[in-house]
């Protein structure tokens, strides 16, 4: 906030004492200000942008431009000479403009990167993947590429691999086993036919949080961030990260359960509220069972009532049937 205060003071700054030099210095302070607010504003704006469609937009303004005069050239000599000026500022505008839309909306996917790997005559890699510690720990990542759902390249950079080192390294023991069994996730995902790893050395030393290396990377490299921690998720989509939440994916392919179905499950233990009873079904969803309390240890059939859909997950609410409870 300083830095941009500073900013604008300068500029207002160097406006007044210009505007000394013709006799009008509040005019010169006033556009000096006004200036200052207009990069201000761009320089915000941009912030937002990727790289690749600022570069892009670019390219397509000036290639826009480009082709504004030479449509225009051989129309100097049908012109008239008064009318060469609109009509090239005209033209300049509509092809300019356009150029600019369709610059910013094909360059999103350029980075860095893939234009060094351009100039050195490479293809440029598609499909960039980036795995957090906790979706390796996790494993399931590693059944879903088998099966063909993940495809491209996974990089793996230098500093989650050391993150799981450390994990593995940990004396606390169940850190110890979440570690090992991250790398050994890791080891079975180099053998899948269907992905490549790559091994990342590109670091962020002035970012010490491993999360916001991962979003800075997956930023450079225009790559997806693949996860299992919600508030992860959410940053990274805060900040034009593309998010891939195996939480997600697990949500939404659990069985479709309706109101009024009819399901039959093991009471495991009591609600939370007044005479509630659990049950669980096969993937591990919730069941609330009203009344059910009583028949903990008993394999009832229910009726489901309600269906909840949170952000943890999908919650079902269910009765025991009439013929059940008599």
């Amino acid at each position: 906030m300083f830095v941009r205060s500073l900013f604008i003071v300068i500029f207002t700054l160097a406006g007044y004492l210009y505007g000394l030099k013709t006799s009008v210095p509040w005019q010169g302070a006033v556009t000096g200000l006004l200036l200052g607010g207009i990069f201000l504003g761009i320089e915000s704006r941009l912030d937002k942008v990727s790289f690749g469609s600022v570069l892009g937009g670019l390219v397509g303004l000036g290639i826009g431009i480009l082709a504004a005069h030479l449509l225009l050239f051989p129309l100097t000599y049908v012109i008239a000479d008064e009318s060469r000026i609109p009509a090239f500022f005209i033209l300049s505008a509509v092809l300019g403009y356009s150029g600019l839309i369709i610059g910013l909306n094909r360059g999103k996917n350029m980075s860095i990167p893939a234009i060094m790997r351009l100039f050195k005559g490479q293809e440029p890699e598609e499909d960039l993947k980036v795995f957090d510690t906790s979706v390796i720990i996790d494993g399931r990542i590693a059944d879903v590429i088998e099966v063909g759902f993940v495809e491209g390249t996974f990089m793996l950079p230098q500093f989650i691999l050391q993150e799981l080192q450390y994990i593995a390294d940990s004396p606390d023991p169940i850190r110890r086993t979440k570690g090992r069994r991250g790398l050994d996730i890791l080891h079975r995902i180099q053998k899948l036919a269907n992905i490549r790893v790559k091994i990342v050395e590109q670091d962020f030393p002035k970012i010490k949080e491993v999360d916001a290396k991962l979003i800075a990377l997956a930023r450079l490299y225009n790559a997806k961030v693949v996860t299992n921690d919600f508030n992860l998720s959410k940053v990274a989509q805060v900040q034009g990260v593309a998010v891939l939440n195996i939480n997600e994916l697990a949500n939404i392919l659990k069985p479709v359960v309706l109101p009024g179905e009819s399901l039959s499950l093991f009471i495991a233990k009591e609600g939370k509220e007044h005479n509630q009873g659990v049950a669980y079904l096969d993937d591990g969803t919730m069941v609330v069972v009203e009344n059910g309390r009583k028949l903990i240890g008993k394999t009832i059939d229910l009726t489901v009532t309600s269906v909840l859909q949170t952000t943890a997950g999908r919650m079902i609410f269910a009765k025991v049937r009439e013929d059940e409870q008599h």
